[in-house]
């Protein structure tokens, strides 16, 4: 049987949510999703998670920021001017919301406080700082033959 290394590309069901029980995502009750190790699609502690499991396998863990979502960086809360914002933009501490880039990416940011003039958003990961429980079921494991380099 299959177990979960570097390069796999795996299959799986999981839910990430901090350590008192709260969900962030939960994909148990519908499709399974897959992921490419090694590139980038998830966390490096999420992805250590995986190595060694084979398919069927359950496992619960807590990961600390430092392997998880890093720590909160004070540079990443920006205060935006009120005008930046549509004219119905009904703000709310907590609310998460999608930024673009110049580069044309989204980028999340979590409002942290307002006030008329202006919006203070935070960049962060929104579980940056956090020790998060990571549960995974694996469904299915692929190991693509290593590549040759010359």
């Amino acid at each position: 049987m299959s177990k979960v290394e570097r390069n796999s590309i795996v299959t799986l069901h999981h839910q990430l949510g901090y350590t008192d029980g709260y969900l962030l995502e939960d994909s148990f009750g519908s499709e399974p999703m897959t992921l490419h190790l090694g590139r980038g699609e998830l966390a490096e502690g999420l992805e250590l998670a995986l190595l060694g499991l084979e398919v069927g396998a359950d496992q619960t863990l807590d990961i600390t920021p430092d392997l998880a979502f890093g720590f909160a960086d004070d540079n990443l809360v920006k205060e935006l001017p009120r005008s930046d914002f549509a004219d119905d933009f009904d703000p709310s501490e907590g609310l998460i919301i999608e930024f673009s880039t110049p580069t044309g990416e989204t980028l999340p940011g979590t409002i942290v406080d307002f006030d008329q003039q202006r919006v203070k958003v935070d960049f962060n990961h929104p579980l940056a700082g956090h020790t998060v429980r990571y549960r995974v079921h694996i469904v299915e494991v692929e190991n693509p033959p290593e590549e040759v380099t010359h």
